[in-house]
């Protein structure tokens, strides 16, 4: 792996990425930057042909010691507790330790100010802590050139102080760690006597230059438990890097650090210009002047706090107060863009992988779909070849737990040829290619695999109609027969119309996509149809005698149900006659007092949206519901039903005036000595809605009745109050249109035409 490093097409930052063969989600990375000591170390030794190697503990060994994650529910907080039991010495910062004895609050603003800015004179004596050491002793710090390793030679001193105190600092791991590394240490020496260099944790020095015999290390090391394992290079991003990784290596600012690192001469300079190119690409106003004043006021600062350089927090300071204006909605996204950064690393071919991951890679590149670290919305046109492609392969992957994209409502169009995503890529998703290759060696199979495990496997039917519709858009004609097997078994069993209900929408969205996708869904439909039809004759009695809780789910089912059968009805043989059927199970619904008020006032709703109930019946079945003598409950989950609610009700009554006027008849029609009764029904209702909807309402209430003179003479007579009805002349001549655009059928009389 060493050599790889090499390679012109590694590109950091990077990660090594260990996982069981048998078990690859018991992973474990262990990520570098290009600042990071042990890169630059890997790098210098291979261009110039000195031997390296790694002397950490192995990866077969560490990732036997890691704790696994509990599989069953039960496991979890049973083993919290025992961990509890037998941690008993919290895990030690040693940088944080000696940053707070030195007076900062900050570590790595400490580091900064005895590390990273200290010249090699070891002139400053920074924080109260000096670094001993940086100058030969009795000679004078001025005229000496110092040494540039006798910071290390003092934060060694200063961890072996720290060892004495702590012990392990709650990490008695370390020990059989620090052990393997002494052996390995010998080894190196033996081969090239004193001129070997190690690159490792301050933490660990002590330990690495502790006296102990080899027979002692090796007894540490003895009967250590070991797995199978595989390594191979990750892309690894700076947002990453900025997070708790597995190895503990992660920073606050791995953009200002990787900044530094490349910008060996006049670094502040080059950061504020930096910083002045993201603001203006984001169309902020930031001339040259800004740059200049920001760079002095950085410096001031700096000079100010008694800093040797100005570091991160004076930059970010000059930049809010001089290029943001104070602001700092700005300043978060120089965050978020340079401070962290969003840097993706690559990694050559010749890396080892797993087949599936290298299938995968190929795939990327076949469809032009590049992993970014970094969030980005993709529009797909499944009439396009190459976006249908690419949305089969996003399907696939989420079917396998390859979290890459998530979909996403679509904002240019509602057709089912437009798909949308969210694409990031995290290099965790590299473990979750290495467990779905459990399932095969390429996308297609492992996904085909998996899948048809998943519908011998499932129980409920709403999984497997979900898996139906996971299926066809993922492009599995070979999974299909599995999963419409288990759905025929599954629909023929379950006699819970609850079940029923959740299953048919899944399975109804799934016949839009035989069009566009080319496939075959006649055994879908008739397994589609024959579920409507046992929900038809299942539902009125179900919706009796129910809870609140019970009848808000239920109603949510029924809605759900009325959109399928929507999509159900498309002229079929299996479906012919259904939305007839299904209008009259709506009837009995409104009709019953035994059903629960919510549902009622739903079916009165979506009746009515159809035309399939006249307006006066309408008005009389919201007067039935809303009598005196209706408990103010029903009452109010009748209002909630027919109006919405929380649900988009409010903008529907904005928009259809006529659904208003019914409420504002019934209302006004309340005896003056049952409105106090009726009006905190009322306020439930309709402060669901949001302001902006409430004060639109108010505003057509108060508008008042519309002249007569205002009226057409050829409209429909209007509910009294809100304006002219509907003009059926102009209603005619859009309806062909629309029949048209939902691919239904034609009246007679429009044929005839």
């Amino acid at each position: 792996l060493l050599p790889l490093a090499a390679d012109p097409r590694m590109r950091p930052p990077v990660a090594l990425l260990a996982h069981a063969v048998d078990d690859p989600g018991r992973a474990s990375f262990w990520p570098m930057a290009a600042f990071s000591p042990e890169w630059v170390a890997i790098r210098w030794a291979l261009d110039h042909g000195v031997p390296v190697r790694f002397i950490d503990l192995p990866a077969a060994h560490s990732l036997a010691l890691k704790e696994p994650a509990p599989k069953e529910p039960g496991e979890g907080p049973e083993r919290a507790e025992h961990a509890q039991e037998e941690e008993v010495t919290p895990v030690v910062d040693p940088i944080r330790v000696l940053a707070e004895t030195a007076g900062y609050d900050d570590p790595e603003r400490w580091w900064e100010d005895v590390v990273e800015h200290r010249s090699p004179t070891g002139e400053r004596d920074d924080g109260g802590m000096r670094l001993e050491g940086a100058t030969p002793e009795g000679a004078d710090p001025d005229d000496a050139p110092g040494d540039v390793l006798a910071p290390f030679v003092a934060l060694a001193e200063a961890m072996s102080a720290l060892r004495d105190a702590y012990g392990d600092g709650g990490q008695p791991r370390d020990a059989v760690r620090e052990a393997y590394m002494r052996i390995q240490l010998r080894t190196a020496r033996k081969e090239f006597g004193d001129d070997v260099a190690v690159v490792c944790g301050a933490w660990h020095v002590p330990a690495l230059a502790a006296r102990t015999t080899l027979a002692a290390d090796r007894a540490l090391l003895k009967g250590l438990p070991k797995v199978r394992t595989d390594l191979t290079w990750v892309p690894w991003t700076h947002r990453r890097l900025a997070r708790q990784s597995g190895y503990g290596a992660g920073i606050d600012s791995p953009g200002w650090y990787g900044h530094l690192f490349e910008a060996a001469d006049r670094p502040i300079e080059r950061w504020m210009t930096k910083v002045a190119g993201l603001l203006r690409g984001e169309d902020r106003f930031v001339s040259t002047a800004h740059v200049i004043e920001a760079v002095r006021l950085a410096e001031t600062l700096a000079a100010l706090r008694g800093r040797p350089l100005a570091g991160l927090g004076e930059t970010t300071d000059a930049v809010r107060a001089v290029m943001c204006e104070g602001s700092d909605v700005p300043l978060a996204l120089v965050r978020d863009r340079l401070i962290v950064g969003e840097s993706l690393g690559e990694v050559p071919d010749t890396a080892p992988a797993v087949p599936l991951q290298r299938n995968l890679t190929r795939s990327q590149r076949t469809l032009r779909l590049k992993p970014e670290a970094s969030e980005r919305e993709l529009d797909l046109d499944l009439r396009k070849e190459t976006d249908a492609a690419r949305s089969r392969l996003l399907h696939r992957l989420r079917l396998l737990d390859v979290g890459w994209g998530d979909p996403v409502a679509g904002r240019g169009s509602t057709g089912t040829f437009r798909e949308s995503w969210r694409l990031s890529w995290e290099p965790e998703l590299h473990v979750r290619v290495a467990e779905a290759g459990v399932w095969g060696t390429t996308v297609l199979t492992a996904a085909t695999a998996k899948a048809a495990s998943q519908a011998m496997a499932a129980t409920a039917l709403a999984d497997v109609t979900a898996l139906a519709e996971h299926c066809l858009l993922a492009g599995l004609p070979d999974a299909l027969p599995v999963v419409m097997k288990a759905l025929a078994d599954r629909a023929a069993l379950d006699a819970d119309v609850g079940h029923l209900a959740d299953a048919l929408p899944a399975l109804a969205r799934s016949l839009r996509y035989g069009d566009v996708r080319s496939t075959d869904t006649a055994a879908l439909t008739e397994v589609a149809a024959g579920l409507a039809e046992r929900i038809c004759v299942g539902l009125p009695p179900a919706c009796t005698g129910l809870a609140p809780d019970g009848a808000e789910t239920l109603r949510g089912r029924v809605e759900a149900v009325h959109g399928a059968i929507g999509l159900l009805d498309t002229g079929a043989e299996p479906g012919t006659g259904l939305r007839e059927r299904w209008d009259a199970v709506l009837h009995k619904l409104a009709a019953r007092d035994t059903v629960a008020g919510i549902i009622r006032g739903r079916a009165t709703r979506l009746l009515l949206d159809e035309g399939r109930l006249p307006e006066d019946e309408a008005a009389r079945l919201m007067g039935l519901a809303l009598s005196p003598g209706t408990p103010p409950a029903d009452a109010a989950a009748w209002i909630e039903g027919f109006v919405g609610g929380a649900s988009g009700g409010g903008m529907l009554l904005v928009h259809d005036e006529r659904l208003l006027g019914l409420v504002d008849a019934w209302l006004t029609g309340v005896p003056a000595d049952q409105f106090t009764g009726v009006l905190p029904l009322l306020r439930r209702t309709f402060s669901a809605y949001e302001p902006g909807v409430r004060r639109t309402l108010g505003e057509l209430v108060r508008r008042g009745p519309v002249p007569e003179g205002a009226r057409r003479d050829d409209a429909a007579p209007a509910t009294g109050g809100f304006g002219p009805g509907l003009d059926r002349a102009r209603a005619d001549a859009v309806e062909p249109v629309l029949r048209l655009l939902l691919g239904r059928p034609p009246e007679p009389a429009e044929a005839a035409v």
